[in-house]
């Protein structure tokens, strides 16, 4: 079944995880004991309604507060697809949990309150998800029952964001308007009378008919080698295979590969999924590859296609979303993990901070505080085989790693 990572961003009190609950319902994937405390919850704070908020706000401070702090992750599945959602938080202060739970999405879901518009928050938003390339962005507006279900509200808020989405430079970026109201489960599963003027898909129908291979990045094959197979069986004496998983294109038995960084080249000879032969995989793939030639290759080694090698550079510039309450300075010294890979690096320089509502960039003074997004320049201890992030997403990014406490302090996406 096709799996489809979706990841929320709202303001405080637009809606989300009531959202999210409401989905949950709708398609019937609550579990009787969490619809029981639900209901039973909301009969306690004398609601008149199922506060379906409740389904996903998990900390006791969200539940307390009425807010998203940390990412949580929530799974549902229909006939056709199986879904996980990255509920993250909307807030300044949790910009580097709403990057986190973005980064490994294909779908976005923006929620903008009927009543406010768009507002500041709704630029952070659109600009991460900008630069996470997120293929598919839905808007929802929601609480359109608060506004009377008005048409005109909805065309107002749906120009402002046009007029935002003109900013972007992901020219590839596909943004689709669906009026909501969350609370009354207009337009989330099933459509509604309410708004007949609208005759677009609801939530759920968008997301059902999208194709996951359309959202999936496209790119040049690279494969990272995470672990070098030999069974040490009689049956299976020599057999010696590289397991990984494919990103950006696909490999075929007979295709020409070079190892990196070695430069040793070769041909794919066998590909495996278990205990099952293909002729090709592609990318998504989690496999086991045999090649022609025996060649020392180790974890942290990569096979692309002979004709198309990536830079392999000891320099890089990145924008850096840093995570770290300890501020990020020119000269400290961090590991940086690419796919499998883990180099020492050295700042080199922090060259501005980019602001998240498409203001442009200020001068970082040499520094990167928490939650903030900037240009770095990184030196490496050795070349990493890298791509651009807009070129090809897994292989054009990487976290620093803080060589004391070995905490991810930041995410970076190669320039």
């Amino acid at each position: 079944m096709e799996v489809l990572k979706i990841a929320t961003a709202g303001s405080v009190d637009d809606g989300k995880s009531t959202l999210i609950g409401r989905l949950l319902y709708d398609t019937k994937s609550l579990t009787d004991d969490k619809l029981e405390a639900i209901e039973r919850s909301s009969r306690q704070r004398g609601y008149d309604y199922l506060d379906f908020s409740l389904a996903t706000d998990g900390l006791v401070a969200e539940r307390e507060q009425g807010i998203t702090i940390d990412v949580a992750h929530i799974y549902f599945s229909t006939p056709t697809k199986s879904y996980i959602i990255a509920d993250t938080p909307g807030h300044v202060e949790y910009t580097r949990n709403m990057v986190t739970g973005a980064s490994t999405s294909q779908v976005a879901i923006i929620l903008i309150d009927a009543r406010k518009g768009v507002i500041e928050q709704t630029y952070r938003h659109f600009f991460i998800n900008n630069l996470l390339k997120v293929k598919d962005v839905i808007v929802a507006v929601n609480k359109m029952d608060l506004v009377d279900y008005s048409e005109a509200v909805f065309n107002d808020i749906k120009r402002d964001f046009e007029a935002l989405n003109a900013k972007s430079t992901y020219q590839e970026q596909q943004v689709s308007y669906i009026p909501v109201s969350a609370l009354k489960g207009d337009n989330i599963v099933k459509r509604t009378e309410a708004m007949s003027w609208y005759t677009g898909d609801t939530i759920l129908g968008h997301l059902e008919n999208l194709e996951v291979a359309d959202v999936h990045e496209k790119g040049q094959v690279r494969f990272p080698v995470q672990t070098v197979i030999r069974p040490k069986m009689d049956e299976y004496h020599d057999f010696r295979g590289y397991a990984g998983k494919i990103y950006g294109g696909s490999l075929k038995v007979g295709d020409n590969v070079t190892v990196l960084p070695s430069l040793t080249q070769s041909r794919v000879k066998e590909i495996y999924f278990f205990d099952k032969n293909y002729d090709e995989a592609v990318a998504g793939s989690s496999v086991n590859i045999t090649l022609e030639d025996d060649i020392n290759i180790t974890r942290g080694d990569m096979l692309v296609k002979s004709n198309e090698l990536p830079k392999i550079e000891k320099q890089i510039t990145a924008t850096v979303c840093w995570m770290d309450g300890k501020q990020l300075l020119p000269g400290t010294k961090y590991l940086v993990q690419h796919n499998t890979n883990k180099v020492l690096s050295k700042i080199d320089a922090i060259k501005n901070v980019v602001s998240t509502d498409y203001t442009g960039v200020a001068d970082a003074n040499n520094k990167l505080a928490l939650n903030e997004i900037g240009e770095v320049s990184i030196k490496l201890s050795r070349p990493i085989y890298f791509d651009a992030y807009k070129d090809n997403k897994s292989n054009g990014s990487f976290i620093l790693i803080d060589t004391q406490s070995n905490t991810t302090a930041g995410v970076g996406f190669i320039n």
